[in-house]
């Protein structure tokens, strides 16, 4: 079983950005969410159902945030992710007919048939199409910590001009978070790991007692920390911060150097939507006629070469299995070695995105599951817990100031902001002065002027959203997020000039809001200024 010479804290960061188009039939980009469920957060609640039933002990830490959780219960995403799925099965039958004299294609056309059948009987008849009820099932049990997150993903470093908007997309993410678990929130996860010196302080009016940064967030803080990363340390607000461990972060999420990129594993980029003949995948593709990915993909990663083979499935489980034992094995010298110069066990604090398994790396899932029975019945060196635990056990540790920070390239803020997308933050900070302004003047608004209001905060909310920055960044999808920008940017005009003039339109307005649904909860006066606002 586990041992304490030191502890190991599995951290899964949960996002999608905010994506809901009624007004179309069918939407491409929610197409992000419909495979995030089939590929990412289904497989990792039926393992870990599966472990809690074989009563294999452990902890595991998850941040979910708001968006994802809008839409986790939004019945139009809902119904629209279960067509999605029978469109999957449908074209899993017709791929175990195709591939029935292709022995290797058909075991795998078999598989993804089972796969997107077990997914739709899950989905529709476990979980009532809502996954947050096993989620809250898991936390109740107590083997998922689950943590919060800012409202939309806002980076927040870039806001620290007008710190109103930091504590508004803080607060909103808490209430998200209760909302849907129930309970205040014991630890929040910054978006991109993005630290600002003193945004901790909203974080400790929230109740928040920890965060999480990149390695040199703690490394570089002042003074410099004793233990390094392998143990929290408090700012001055007391709320604690946690550092990345590089050495266990890199062996999982990278691709060129980590185990996702072992030839065995199932190659991503070659999927059946875009191989197979057109017109037989056309009723499976967006309506427009674009390919997309279907997730029914039969090649493994081979090597660096176009000439892929076939994907087997058994050898690729060996795999994530001896994975697994190499990943313990590092944890437990690290853990000891680290041991002989601290007074206390080391933490060694490990976070991802939560869709790099399964999404990304198919066997991520299956990893994470050996990972987690490996940990409990083949060594006793460190245990797993969360980061709350941790506190709660060495609740003494240094203060020290933490630096700014991301998790991003070069782990400041170029990738939110270079010359791709740095036009937007004239407009972003533009709009958070007029949401202040605004909110100030109408202190007790009620009926169609609090509406408004609302509204105008939660078009501010989601183009804060740091997803368009990254995707302007990388050139993908570029013109989805111009337009969330603009579109966003425009309502949020038209409310502001409309309440100025006294000319607000009910039917307009009703008719956002239905679009731009989430956050019902949300209360414009997180916006009134307060002390150090």
């Amino acid at each position: 079983m586990a041992g304490d010479q030191g502890f190991v804290a599995l951290v899964l960061h949960s996002h999608l950005p905010f994506i809901r188009h009624p007004e179309h039939e069918d939407f491409l980009e929610e197409r992000w969410l419909f495979e995030a469920l089939t590929e990412t957060y289904l497989p990792l609640v039926e393992r870990f159902q599966r472990l809690a039933n074989d009563k294999v002990p452990f902890r595991i830490t998850m941040s979910f945030t708001p968006t994802l959780l809008a839409m986790l219960s939004d019945w139009l995403l809902q119904a629209r992710y279960v067509r999605h799925l029978e469109k999957l099965i449908e074209l899993s039958e017709k791929e175990i007919w195709r591939t029935r004299w292709q022995p290797p294609f058909h075991r795998l056309a078999l598989l993804y048939h089972h796969r997107f059948t077990t997914a739709r009987q899950l989905f529709v008849d476990a979980y009532r199409r809502n996954l947050l009820t096993p989620f809250r099932e898991l936390a109740d049990g107590g083997v998922l910590e689950p943590i919060a997150s800012c409202a939309t993903h806002g980076f927040l470093p870039l806001m620290d001009y007008q710190r109103a908007a930091v504590r508004a997309q803080m607060r909103v993410g808490a209430q998200a978070f209760e909302q849907a678990f129930g309970r205040r929130p014991v630890g929040m996860w910054l978006p991109e790991c993005g630290y600002h010196p003193e945004h901790d302080a909203f974080l400790k009016e929230l109740g928040v007692r920890y965060f999480l940064t990149d390695a040199h967030g703690v490394l570089f803080a002042s003074p410099r920390p004793k233990y390094g990363v392998y143990a929290p340390v408090y700012c001055r607000s007391g709320v604690a911060a946690f550092g990345r461990d590089l050495e266990s972060s890199k062996s999982v999420w990278s691709a060129v150097e980590g185990y996702p990129g072992d030839f065995d594993y199932r190659e991503f980029y070659r999927d059946a939507g875009f191989e197979l003949d057109y017109d037989y995948v056309r009723p499976y593709v967006n309506p427009d006629g674009t390919r997309v990915n279907t997730g029914i993909k039969y090649h493994r990663i081979t090597g660096k070469t176009d000439d892929k083979q076939p994907y087997d499935p058994d050898r690729a489980l060996e795999k994530a299995s001896q994975h697994a034992g190499n990943f313990m094995f590092n944890r437990e010298r690290q853990v000891e070695f680290i041991r002989t110069v601290m007074d206390r066990p080391p933490l060694v604090v490990s976070p991802y995105d939560t869709e790099l398994f399964g999404h990304w790396w198919f066997e991520g899932p299956d990893w994470l599951e050996f990972l987690i029975r490996k940990a409990h019945f083949d060594q006793r060196t460190f245990t797993l817990i969360s980061p709350s635990d941790y506190l709660a056990r060495y609740p003494k540790n240094q203060v020290t100031q933490p630096c700014m920070s991301s998790w991003g390239y070069q782990g400041y803020n170029e990738v939110w902001l270079n010359g791709s997308n740095d036009w937007t933050y004239r407009h972003l900070h533009k709009m958070v002065d007029r949401m202040v302004d605004t909110a100030r003047a109408h202190p007790h608004a009620t009926g169609l002027r609090q509406r408004a209001l609302n509204q105008m905060a939660r078009e501010l909310l989601l183009a804060q959203s740091s997803d368009w920055a990254f995707i302007l960044k990388t050139g993908t999808h570029t013109g989805y997020a111009y337009r969330r920008v603009r579109d966003h940017l425009a309502r949020f005009s038209h409310l502001y000039d409309s309440l100025q003039r006294d000319a607000l339109d009910e039917a307009w307005l009703a008719e956002v809001e239905a679009a731009d649904n989430c956050f019902p909860f949300l209360d414009y006066r997180v916006y009134a200024p307060t002390n150090g606002g």
